[in-house]
């Protein structure tokens, strides 16, 4: 069997931790101005009754948490592997993301059960303070969200990041809206029903970053990939090659792509030549640097290739 000595630490390792290294500043930087603008939200929100509010300060406080967790988690990812890690702690990443995406479910439904209480039961709400409030928080999570938008993308971590000020930013527009109606017409039934719409929002993206973590979490090929086109190719690419079979294709954290694979070689062609054509071919072509290939002659060592 041949293995991608080093692969982990090879191609495209360097602009991965560049990417690392400037995501982590981020997600401090966005921590610090959540958790420090939450106290004053929560006291405004007690203060003038508003639930949208309060309900923001939640979940500015869940999302303070959050942005430490995923701070910490790049923090872990950039320790080295280890005899008993052997990927290392990466995948550390992704178990955040999946916590965050749990986290935001509860926060919404919280909300929901809230506003369906405060309905019942209208308070009185301070529309004016209210105003201040939400707007001086709809600045400071503009900032967080324009930062972290600066970051890699394609990290299912910094997704779990944005996801949670991007509520919190739709939860500022909320209380915004629902202070100017109180201060036009006194409705404060306006406050619990806009807090419901944003928690309807924030949900299906919670969702959507839910699934991608699970799918990282359980292996399945990266949606960008497809594994049985992949094996297709590599036998029409590369010379000497018969058939592709136990074919696993796979992410660690959601960017690192990875395979196994056997290649059932025909008798005479070179084992190591055309291995290196293999992994040259999954790296340049399909964006799979880290592969480990095991060439055959004749019947699967495994003596069953249908997977």
């Amino acid at each position: 069997m041949a293995h991608d000595h080093g692969g982990l630490a090879g191609h495209g390792s360097h602009a991965g931790h560049v990417h690392g290294t400037s995501d982590k500043k981020r997600v401090l930087l966005v921590a610090c101005l959540t958790g420090g603008f939450m106290i004053a939200e929560a006291a405004g929100g007690l203060i003038t009754g508003s639930l949208a509010l309060v309900a923001d300060a939640g979940h500015m406080l869940t999302d303070s948490i959050a942005l430490w967790l995923a701070w910490y988690a790049f923090h872990l990812a950039e320790r080295p592997a280890t005899g008993r890690l052997t990927y290392g702690f990466g995948r550390v990443k992704t178990l955040v993301a999946y916590t965050n995406g749990i986290t935001i479910f509860a926060i919404a439904l919280w909300i929901v059960y809230e506003a369906a209480r405060r309905l019942m039961s209208p308070p009185e709400v301070l529309a004016g303070p209210m105003l201040a409030v939400a707007v001086l928080g709809l600045v400071v999570n503009i900032a967080g969200f324009l930062i972290l938008r600066g970051g890699d993308r394609g990290s299912l971590n910094m997704r779990g990041a944005v996801l949670h000020v991007l509520g919190d930013l739709l939860g500022s527009l909320a209380a915004i809206v629902a202070s100017l109606v109180i201060l036009a017409t006194g409705w404060t039934p306006i406050d619990p029903i806009l807090s419901v719409l944003v928690a309807v929002l924030i949900l299906s993206t919670a969702w959507s970053l839910m699934r991608a973590a699970a799918h990282v979490l359980l292996e399945g090929v990266p949606p960008e990939l497809d594994r049985d086109r992949i094996a297709g190719d590599l036998q029409r690419a590369v010379a000497g090659v018969r058939e592709i079979h136990h074919m696993h294709v796979w992410s660690l954290d959601g960017s690192r792509n990875m395979a196994t694979l056997h290649a059932c070689l025909e008798d005479g062609t070179q084992a190591d030549a055309t291995i290196r054509a293999i992994k040259k071919e999954l790296a340049s072509k399909h964006g799979i640097d880290h592969a480990t290939v095991e060439p055959e002659y004749g019947v699967c060592a495994d003596g069953d290739h249908r997977h």
